[in-house]
């Protein structure tokens, strides 16, 4: 089975070589746990220091298939927490393709109203390219596609974003990286036909996202959000989920990935800086119902640093 699966990501590859692609950035779940990756603006808005970690692995079964993992922290800087700072360091391997990006965030903080907060961000960093086409089992050994693997190619970045929050309601607009950089663009005769071309392509993902929380009852809440992205050349993905917090403490939910996958989340405050979440999803698509495919899994941690002046009464959703 295992050589069948080679030659599903070796034919995908080769498409992806001779065609040319677009690429994307990584997706999450529990992307209201995950806002700063995506959003320099949402840097320091939590008010204290906030440091979190998340694995994600896509498609598990299929060898080849994506994994993600994300380390980001992100505090309000001096007293009146206008200006915030963020560093966010994310991995992203796919087949023979490994992606690490090392961003830094800045933001700058409005108060819009008593509550209202209007944040704009800035965000510049490094991405760094490694390519082993040797991993590939290739169906003409000399192809001269495959010859020469891509070791640590860089490429700057350079984002914006504006966040507005309140205690209740958020929405952002953003767009993590404005270059549109080429990681490779050669031409290779292959086996004496015409020259053929192969393009590694960045181009710009635009980020929506909002939400708002509703209280139920006394110990229970509600909160409804929507992430949407925005890759021209791509299709249009938008997640919608709706999670409930009871007691202060358990949060559950479930999540639709439009036309891609259903999800189940489950989150729980361990105690008033740490909180650990889980979502899996289940693929809608035909690749949800193949036999090598066992859904996708992600694991979140989050520890937050309070100050005896600025400890945070009620767990907050974003």
């Amino acid at each position: 089975m295992k050589k069948i699966h080679k030659i599903i990501v070796t034919g995908l590859l080769s498409i992806v070589c001779t065609m040319g692609y677009t690429q994307q950035d990584a997706q999450y779940t529990q992307y209201m746990y995950n806002t700063i990756s995506v959003n320099p603006a949402y840097a320091g808005s939590r008010g204290v220091m906030s440091i979190m970690g998340l694995h994600r692995s896509q498609w598990v079964g299929l060898e080849g298939a994506p994994r993600s993992q994300t380390l980001t922290l992100n505090t309000p800087i001096g007293n009146n927490e206008r200006v915030g700072l963020g560093l966010s360091i994310v991995n992203d391997e796919i087949g023979p393709t490994d992606e690490t990006y090392f961003d830094i965030d800045f933001s700058y903080t409005i108060p819009t109203s008593e509550t209202g907060r209007l944040s704009f961000g800035l965000k510049a960093g490094a991405h760094l390219l490694n390519i082993n086409l040797q991993e590939l089992s290739q169906f003409n050994q000399n192809d001269a596609l495959f010859e020469t693997n891509i070791d640590n190619k860089f490429s700057p970045q350079v984002g914006i974003g504006v966040y507005y929050h309140t205690n209740r309601f958020y929405f952002g607009l953003s767009a993590p990286n404005l270059l549109e950089t080429n990681h490779f663009d050669e031409s290779t005769t292959v086996s004496g036909s015409d020259a053929v071309s192969f393009l590694a392509e960045e181009r710009i993902n635009y980020y929506f996202i909002a939400g708002h929380v509703f209280d139920i009852g006394s110990d229970l809440k509600f909160k409804p959000a929507v992430l949407s992205k925005v890759v021209f050349g791509a299709p249009l993905q938008v997640d919608v989920s709706a999670n409930f917090l009871m007691y202060e403490r358990l949060t559950l939910g479930v999540a639709y990935r439009w036309s891609a996958a259903v999800t189940g989340q489950l989150g729980f405050q361990i105690s008033d800086s740490m909180m650990i979440g889980f979502a899996y999803d289940r693929e809608t698509t035909e690749l949800g119902r193949s036999q090598f495919n066992d859904g996708s899994y992600e694991v979140m941690l989050r520890f937050e640093l309070f100050k005896k002046y600025n400890r945070m009464l009620t767990p907050r959703f974003f």
